[in-house]
């Protein structure tokens, strides 16, 4: 590709000259601009400051002479250089005739596109690319302007980056690829990747984060959803963080659907599962609708294909004023004609109104194709704070269902289990009373989950070294508290089935 430029929008640098990539990522990490650097140069509030699109305190720490702030204010900043500032840090002649950077006045240079440096878990040096003014902070009220803007690394990124499971795959599919980053993460472990998004803007961006931060050139495809995908292709991974904002119209084509309600996110789910291998994961971002009359973890074990586990999450919930106000602040109508941004409000509103939807949730849709005849499908709402990354936690929720739908209660008996890492255990009761009203398990890892328990699900819990079998440990209980083995045996493989499945305890064979 070369340097194309979409209506109303600048031209981008050419994806067809690695070469130049090659040489302006060793230059930037030669002048440290990368996410560490950064952090160092600018101090934390000023770093903080820039995800929330404020730049004011990053302007105020790049007034000095050194290379990195060149760099910052170049490329982050979008503010012009002079060519002598940068021309002993950067192969400047090659970059402006490959269109990184074009000429600002008689000795200035200008980024053509946002680079914001970006850490890899494992400590890679990445440079994600979007367009200008989009690489902090979300659109900024961009996406009211130029339809086919393409963003930067948000918290929506970061967040399926860190659920999203990283075991080896040979082939991996990221559907609404954007600036490329979930892309650009398969590209670590999986043997091929497929990027697809209806954006071709987005597409080319993509292969410039791809060579800018060194990774392997992805299978690049324009489409909407599936399309792109042939028909006999199958995955053992795919990602999406899709433009799931429910809204009138398709206006901004970044974040709006353009399918009724959320009917963009319950196709992508259900069309999930005839492209998945056995075994292999599906896990998306998404918005759904809470309607009346429904029950919305109903209306949402509908979405999940046939032959697939799923785990879904739902973060967060908003009802309709809040949910309209949060987009159309996002597009940046709030800053605009008074009775045009009013009449839009109230077109959301109107919308709403007429699918009976009394607010959205927000959250993650993760399936794994296990081929099951009584697939499992867990749907709750969790808004407490959680341990990212996730995947490995994401991973274990679908190796211990497994692990449940193969034993019996006979079996769990017979089976011996560990507590799982960081534990505690919590007493709530009046103060100076002698016993505790009840006894909670709380997790400080993963999901950090909290259970409560009874005396018998809490003195086992202790005991769970993965030396003895879960029947014996009963056995002990039973004679301590004087009370029937027998009935203890009975009654008590529910809770141990709780604690498994929620990872409280793990099977230690």
């Amino acid at each position: 590709m070369g340097g194309v430029s979409e209506a109303g929008l600048p031209p981008l640098p050419s994806s067809d000259r690695p070469e130049v990539a090659a040489r302006l990522r060793e230059a930037l990490l030669g002048a440290s601009f990368t996410a560490d650097g950064l952090l160092d140069l600018l101090g934390a509030p000023a770093y903080a400051a820039l995800a929330r699109s404020e730049t004011v305190p990053a302007l105020r720490a790049t007034r000095g002479d050194t290379p990195l702030e060149a760099l910052v204010r170049l490329f982050l900043l979008q503010q012009p250089v002079t060519h002598a500032r940068v021309a002993d840090v950067l192969p400047v002649e090659a970059c402006l005739e490959s269109g990184w950077l074009r000429r600002a006045g008689a000795d200035e240079v200008a980024a053509t596109v946002d680079v914001r440096p970006y850490g890899g878990p494992d400590g890679e040096d990445w440079f994600i690319v979007s367009d200008l003014g989009c690489a902090v902070g979300g659109a900024g009220g961009i996406g009211s302007r130029d339809e086919g803007v393409v963003l930067g690394v948000g918290g929506a990124s970061t967040t399926l980056a860190g659920i999203t499971v990283r075991t080896p795959v040979a082939s991996a599919l990221d559907l609404g690829t954007g600036s490329g980053i979930q892309a650009l993460h398969a590209a670590r472990h999986a043997t091929r990747v497929t990027a697809t998004d209806v954006n071709p803007r987005a597409l080319h961006i993509t292969a410039l984060t791809l060579a800018l931060s060194g990774a392997p050139v992805a299978d690049l495809r324009e489409g909407s959803l599936f399309t792109p995908v042939r028909d006999d292709e199958t995955y053992d991974l795919i990602v999406s963080n899709p433009p799931f904002v429910i809204s009138p119209g398709a206006r901004l084509t970044y974040r709006d659907g353009g399918m009724s309600g959320d009917d963009l996110c319950r196709t992508l789910v259900q069309e999930a599962g005839d492209r998945l291998n056995e075994g292999g994961f599906a896990q998306f971002l998404a918005n759904w609708q809470h309607v009346e009359g429904e029950d919305w973890q109903d209306r949402l074990r509908s979405w999940v294909p046939r032959g697939c586990d799923a785990w879904i999450v739902q973060r967060e919930m908003q009802d309709i004023t809040q949910y309209a106000e949060l987009w159309l602040r996002d597009a940046g109508d709030h800053r605009g004609d008074v009775a045009e941004y009013q009449a839009r409000y109230d077109a959301w509103l109107d919308e709403f109104e007429a699918r009976k939807v009394k607010a959205v949730g927000f959250g993650w849709i993760t399936l794994r194709k296990s081929g099951s005849a009584v697939p499992s499908v867990t749907v709750e709402e969790w808004p407490h704070p959680v341990e990212q990354p996730l995947g490995e936690t994401v991973r274990a929720h679908f190796d211990r269902l497994d692990y449940l739908r193969t034993h019996d209660d006979a079996a769990l008996l017979e089976a011996s289990f560990r507590l799982a890492d960081e534990v505690v255990q919590e007493q709530v009761g009046l103060p100076g009373a002698e016993d505790p009203e009840h006894v909670v398990l709380r997790q400080n890892r993963g999901m950090r989950r909290a259970t409560r328990v009874d005396t018998v699900g809490a003195g086992f819990a202790g005991v769970c070294d993965g030396t003895m079998s879960a029947g014996r440990i009963l056995d002990a209980i039973a004679q301590l508290l004087g009370e029937d083995p027998v009935v203890l045996r009975d009654r008590t493989p529910a809770q141990i089935r709780l604690l498994v499945e929620q990872g409280f305890l793990e099977p230690a064979s």
